[in-house]
């Protein structure tokens, strides 16, 4: 599977779940298991990938603010549904946190920002393929601490001034 065939897996399920990621991870679950197992795992590396890539400061600053604040679980979850989201979305707030202000058209704080289900589903589609476990994926380790400069997450002065755009627009709940 490459970069292509992952990103139109991501948005056909969005799509179909009408934004919403609990319905999207389970979409995305049916649509693996088609998929042979080998397929599977390459999704998985993908999302893996990007999940890792998405581990920096910078992104963390941003979730806070949407999610008016987040912890580390919370910035995991998010970083699912930022993958989720698909591949604009999700390169635009690589190459700029703030410009999420931009990006998403609507943010509904019940629904959006929490992708965990989306993390578990390639996990899930290769058990139910395989019945057993997803394999060492052969991905580099995971660094420990986000890249970047850290940002104190819970200064909101620092964060209006690193994200004005978001700040604005979700900032002042």
């Amino acid at each position: 599977m490459d970069e292509t065939e992952f990103w139109e897996i991501v948005d056909s399920t969005r799509e179909a779940a009408e934004g919403d990621p609990e319905d999207q991870a389970d979409l995305l679950v049916e649509r693996l298991v088609r998929l042979d197992p080998e397929a599977v795992l390459d999704f998985a590396r993908h999302f893996e990938a990007r999940y890792d890539r998405a581990h920096r400061w910078d992104l963390w600053g941003a979730a806070a603010v949407l999610l008016d604040g987040a912890g580390e679980d919370a910035f995991d979850w998010f970083r699912c549904w930022l993958i989720g989201q698909g591949r604009e979305v999700f390169e635009g707030a690589l190459h700029d946190p703030d410009s999420l202000a931009e990006l998403l058209d609507d943010f509904d704080e019940e629904l959006d920002g929490d992708g965990e289900d989306l993390g578990y589903a390639a996990d899930e589609a290769y058990e139910q393929l395989t019945g057993a476990v997803t394999p060492d994926l052969g991905l580099p380790p995971r660094a420990s601490e986000p890249e970047g400069t850290p940002i104190d997450l819970e200064d909101d002065a620092a964060l209006a001034k690193r994200f004005p755009a978001l700040w604005e627009r979700f900032g002042a709940r």
